[in-house]
């Protein structure tokens, strides 16, 4: 199958890559597929990384899309070629790309609600089968509303593990904007994976201060490191009484709820003050069930939010954070696997030990 690209030829490239299947049912299979074709207006992009996101491990796991798909979305490569009409961006140009884009004139784009914009719902990266992001496989074609809006080049100096890390920093930025904490308040974010350390590092930056939850002992630790000022278990009274001593009793101002598990909202809830902001991140599964007081919602003036998906209008802006080192996102990084090993490297995320925290799968490997 050739690729459409004045760039290159049949001769120059394969017909075909491997990529990793979903097959359903949880199953998941490294095979041969043809490398995606692309038109005017798109990129091939040859994938060097991608991270293993919990949103992916949830549709696979729980089985919430119709197989066959390729997933894998937190991607970084190098641009192989490049439709016709392309200009911004040429062969060799290392990138990140974002999976999703919204057109910026719908009813839900004019009140900046990208997430649910029609077009943004499309997914506009692809290895084949239902785009899916695609980003466990060797290439991927980039659609041309994609590449008008979404995709950022990656500097010298700066690795594609360290880059994969754009599109999950961006829709961290876009809770935290949501949220918004000022400086001083107590903010509690519950649940020290990977997002949540995320969390604690840009919610720190802010002059804001932290007190972490999280089950594992040695994300605690990392909590602290990364700028909490306390970590606990979080069904240790120790965290809602370090939460009450420093407010004056009064509870969090804010409480990012960075994990999802029974009675984790109905504990951001308790651990709040009246008035205070709560942000469901977490709770991305329809089978997934909260309840609540409904008096602590409204007669306590609570706000309880949710936040989605990346922002366009934050992708310089967490571009910026990750390529400056400003949030040291590569020590977030526990375990690298080639495309072979993929399904070692989903069973280590869905269950994670106290060491492990970003997965990364190198499909060039």
């Amino acid at each position: 199958m050739p690729v459409a690209t004045s760039v290159l030829t049949p001769a120059a490239l394969s017909t075909t890559m491997r990529a990793a299947v979903y097959k359903g049912a949880g199953r998941v299979e490294v095979e041969l597929v043809p490398v995606p074709e692309i038109g005017p207006g798109e990129v091939l992009i040859r994938v060097e990384t991608c991270g293993i996101c919990p949103t992916d491990l949830k549709k696979i796991a729980y089985d919430l899309l119709p197989a066959p798909r390729i997933f894998g979305h937190e991607t970084a490569g190098v641009i192989e070629a490049v439709g016709a009409g392309v200009t911004k961006y040429a062969p060799g140009d290392r990138v990140i790309v974002f999976h999703h884009i919204p057109c910026g004139k719908c009813f839900y784009c004019a009140r900046k609600l990208y997430a649910q914009c029609p077009v943004y719902k499309k997914v506009g990266v692809t290895a084949g089968y239902e785009p899916a992001g695609g980003g466990f496989s060797q290439y991927v074609r980039v659609m041309d509303w994609i590449v008008e809006g979404g995709i950022e080049k990656i500097p010298d100096g700066v690795s594609f593990d360290q880059a994969c890390f754009v599109e999950p920093v961006n829709t961290c930025v876009k809770g935290v904007h949501q949220v918004d904490p000022r400086p001083g308040d107590v903010v509690a974010i519950l649940g020290q994976g990977s997002i949540g350390l995320i969390f604690t590092m840009i919610v720190t930056g802010m002059n804001a201060r932290v007190v972490a939850t999280d089950t594992m002992e040695p994300r605690c630790k990392l909590a602290v490191r990364f700028g909490a000022s306390e970590a606990h278990a979080p069904q240790d009274p120790a965290f809602e009484e370090s939460v009450k001593r420093m407010t004056d009793g009064r509870g969090a101002d804010v409480v990012i709820i960075a994990a999802s598990a029974p009675g984790i909202v109905d504990q951001a809830v308790r651990c709040s003050r009246p008035g205070a902001k709560i942000l469901l991140f977490a709770q991305t599964s329809h089978q997934e069930r909260i309840e609540v007081s409904g008096a602590d919602i409204c007669v306590g003036e609570r706000v309880l939010c949710g936040s989605y998906s990346a922002s366009v209008d934050l992708q310089k802006e967490s571009a910026d954070l990750v390529f400056s080192g400003k949030l040291p996102v590569a020590e977030l990084i526990s375990d690298h696997y080639p495309l072979s090993r993929i399904n070692e490297g989903i069973e280590r995320a869905l269950h994670p030990g106290p060491e492990s925290l970003k997965i990364i799968v190198h499909p060039q490997r």
